[in-house]
């Protein structure tokens, strides 16, 4: 499988983008769509994930604001970010896997097989 990110962008505080990540060569439905986010200095950390029968996690920080989608006819994620902080700044990642309904594996990067190649957002204040 092969993923494509897209969306970042410079967008003051408050603000809004919506990220995409188009998925080519594999049987998109069958796999969880993840998302992560790398800030300067900071370990990646898990964003939102969206299973492939549809039921969606989020991270605390970004409950009420963020919200990932799919479309499996599109082959693609989205992972809309609404009133975005200054510490949303990072480049974000889309990923894909057939994660365990095990404990909290959809949180490590370790569990997903297939990566994008980042986006960057960038928030101002």
């Amino acid at each position: 499988v092969q993923l494509q990110a897209s969306g970042g962008g410079l967008v003051q505080a408050g603000g809004s983008l919506r990220l995409s990540c188009a998925a080519s060569g594999g049987a998109f439905p069958r796999y969880d769509m993840g998302w992560f986010r790398q800030a300067p200095g900071k370990e990646r950390e898990f964003v939102a994930l969206t299973r492939s029968g549809g039921s969606t996690y989020y991270t605390d920080s970004v409950k009420g604001r963020f919200t990932s989608s799919r479309d499996n006819v599109k082959n693609t994620a989205y992972l809309q970010m609404n009133s975005l902080k200054p510490d949303d700044t990072a480049v974000y990642y889309c990923a894909a896997g057939r994660i365990p309904y095990v404990a909290s594996y959809y949180r490590s990067s370790n569990t997903y097989d297939y990566w994008g190649q980042g986006t960057q957002v960038t928030v101002s204040s």
